[in-house]
C-alpha cells in the first residue's frame, strides 16, 4: 500500500511509524512549516527524516504546489492524523483511493477541535473516535468506522487521549485504510440532527466558577488536566489546578464553608468549599511549578478562610 500522510505531533509520528512497521510505503510525508518562534522541531517532521523520507513543509495545503507533491507521490490512499491546516477537496481526491481522517469522537457529536476536553467537560460517560472521509466542512465528512471509549467517572483527558483514543486510533486508522483500499468499507452520512460543533477549549473556558455545583467544577478540571489546565485566582495569583477529589456532602449539617473558600489545610492538600461539597487539590501550579497541594499551600501562604476568586 501507497501512503501519503498529511499529520503533525506525536498522533501523526505514531501514525507514521504504524503503517512503517506493518511494511507499507509511506511515498509523501506533509507536515506544518517549522514554528520560528518555537526551539522544538516538529514531530512528524522528525520522525520522517529519522526514516529518510523527506517531509513536505508548505504553509498552505490549497495551492497547485501541495497538489502536485500530493500527485507525484501516486499514493494509493492518503491518511489525515492530528491536521491543523486546512486541506481541500482538490488534494484529498487525488490518491487514488482518496482520503481518511481520524477525528476523537462519535461524530457527528463533537465536532471541532477540542472534542475529548468538551466531552469531559460536559459530563459524558462515553466517547470514542471515528475515521471519516474529510469535507470541506470541519468533521462533517461521511463514517467510515467508529469506536467507542468509556469516560470513567474520575478519568481525566490526559487518560483518555494517552491510554486509549490515541492508541486505539492509530489501530483504527490501519483498518480502515485497509477496509478502503481492499473496496470492503462502507460511507455513512452523519445525522446532522444529533450534530453539535464547539470551538478551541481555551483558557477562557478553563476558568473555575467556584459558584457553579461541584460536580461541573469536577468535571472541569478533569477535562483540563494536563492541558489547559483549569484555573482559578487568589488575590492576583493566578493558580491551575490539577490532580483532585471530589469529596460531595449528603446533609446540609455536613456543608462547610461558602463557594470558593478554603476550608481546610491538610499533610497533602488543601480543601475549596462549592455547592454540593468540596474539592480537594492534591496537584496544582503556582509560581514555581507544579506541586501537591500542600505545598502550594504553603508556597502562597494559603490560610483556612481565604477565598478563591468567585
Amino acid at each position: 500500500m501507497r501512503v501519503a500522510l498529511i499529520g503533525s505531533a506525536d498522533f501523526g509520528k505514531a501514525a507514521l511509524e504504524a503503517f512503517l512497521d506493518r511494511g507499507n510505503e509511506l511515498v509523501a510525508v506533509f507536515c506544518p512549516p517549522d514554528n520560528p518562534n518555537s526551539t522544538k522541531p516538529e514531530v512528524l517532521k522528525e520522525a520522517a527524516l529519522a526514516k529518510g523520507l523527506t517531509p513536505l513543509q508548505f504553509s498552505s495545503l490549497k495551492g497547485p504546489d501541495a497538489a502536485q507533491a500530493m500527485i507525484d507521490s501516486n499514493a494509493d490512499i492518503c491518511v489525515m492524523a492530528y491536521v491543523l491546516q486546512f486541506v481541500p477537496q482538490e488534494l484529498v481526491k487525488i490518491p487514488k483511493h482518496g482520503t481518511i481522517q481520524y477525528h476523537p469522537s462519535l461524530l457527528p457529536k463533537y465536532r471541532g477541535p477540542s472534542a475529548i476536553n468538551w466531552a469531559i467537560a460536559l459530563g459524558e460517560e462515553k466517547t470514542g473516535l471515528t475515521i471519516f472521509r474529510p469535507s470541506d466542512g470541519l468533521d462533517e465528512g461521511p463514517v467510515i468506522l467508529q469506536k467507542e471509549v468509556a469516560i470513567g467517572p474520575d478519568d481525566t483527558l490526559g487518560k483518555i487521549y494517552f491510554d486509549h483514543l490515541f492508541p486505539v486510533g492509530v489501530k483504527a486508522l490501519l483498518e480502515a485504510a485497509d477496509l478502503v483500499v481492499a473496496g470492503k468499507h462502507q460511507e455513512i452520512t452523519q445525522d446532522e440532527s444529533q450534530a453539535n460543533y464547539e470551538g478551541w477549549f481555551d483558557v477562557n473556558a478553563a476558568q473555575i466558577h467556584w459558584a457553579i455545583h461541584i460536580s461541573q467544577i469536577y468535571n472541569l478540571i478533569r477535562a483540563c488536566n494536563p492541558a489547559p489546565g483549569a484555573w482559578t485566582t487568589l488575590g492576583e495569583q493566578k493558580v491551575q489546578i490539577y490532580d483532585c477529589h471530589k469529596h460531595v456532602v449528603a446533609t446540609f449539617g455536613a456543608v462547610k464553608g461558602k463557594p470558593g473558600e478554603i476550608t481546610a489545610i491538610t499533610l497533602d492538600s488543601f480543601f475549596v468549599a462549592c455547592h454540593g461539597g468540596q474539592i480537594e487539590v492534591l496537584k496544582a501550579k503556582g509560581a514555581s511549578g507544579k506541586v501537591s497541594g500542600a505545598e502550594l499551600a504553603k508556597e502562597l501562604n494559603l490560610q483556612v478562610g481565604q477565598f478563591f476568586v468567585l
